[in-house]
């Protein structure tokens, strides 16, 4: 190391910046701030007094009242979406019939519907599907939709459209729809009767 100090030189066009203290031999310059730094600070401090000063004292929503406000929005939406979702189509339906649904409903029905309906939906907890009496639907594809998309709380039946997608849903239907009127022995009839005109 060595010992010898070393002239420090200041370059002539920064002599001005050169700060009236040294601290063990060091010198600062003084480089101000970018004006546009500046302006950026100034402007943070102007908007911060009215930020202030309208949450405080002129009544500016808090942030319960603000997530309040945008969350009465979004359950509007997903409100009025379930709302025209939940709604049959029939021309989607046989749509959904022509590209293979009966045999992707019995996979969504074995999977979801089996253990409250049994196979070939003779019922257990759920009522049986293969007489001409219905408990909630009417025995018509938009009915059993219907059911299945709003389900039933007072009778058990999960609300399946938070559960499965819409076309899940029109393949159920339709492999619902080739239990009917089959008359296998099961859970004794429950509801109403449906005769078919």
């Amino acid at each position: 190391m060595n010992n010898t100090e070393e002239k420090i030189e200041v370059k002539e066009d920064e002599k001005h910046l050169l700060l009236d203290h040294n601290y063990d031999n060091i010198q600062e310059l003084n480089h101000p701030l970018p004006s546009w730094w500046n302006t950026i600070w100034a402007i943070s401090i102007v908007f911060s007094i009215g930020y202030f000063v309208y949450y405080q004292f002129m009544g500016g929503p808090t942030l319960v009242e603000e997530f309040q406000t945008e969350y009465s929005e979004i359950i509007v939406k997903q409100t009025e979406f379930k709302r025209k979702e939940s709604l049959f189509d029939d021309s989607y339906y046989q749509k959904i019939i022509a590209d293979g649904g009966l045999e992707k409903g019995k996979e969504v029905y074995e999977i979801n519907c089996l253990p409250c309906h049994l196979k070939d939906g003779v019922g257990d907890t759920g009522p049986n599907l293969t007489d001409d009496y219905w408990l909630i639907a009417k025995g018509t594809p938009e009915s059993i939709y219907s059911v299945i998309f709003n389900g039933s709380e007072e009778n058990g039946m999960p609300i399946w459209s938070e559960v499965i997608s819409k076309d899940e849903i029109y393949q159920a239907v339709s492999y619902v729809m080739t239990f009917k009127n089959t008359f296998k022995k099961g859970k004794k009839p429950q509801g109403e009767k449906i005769v078919d005109k």
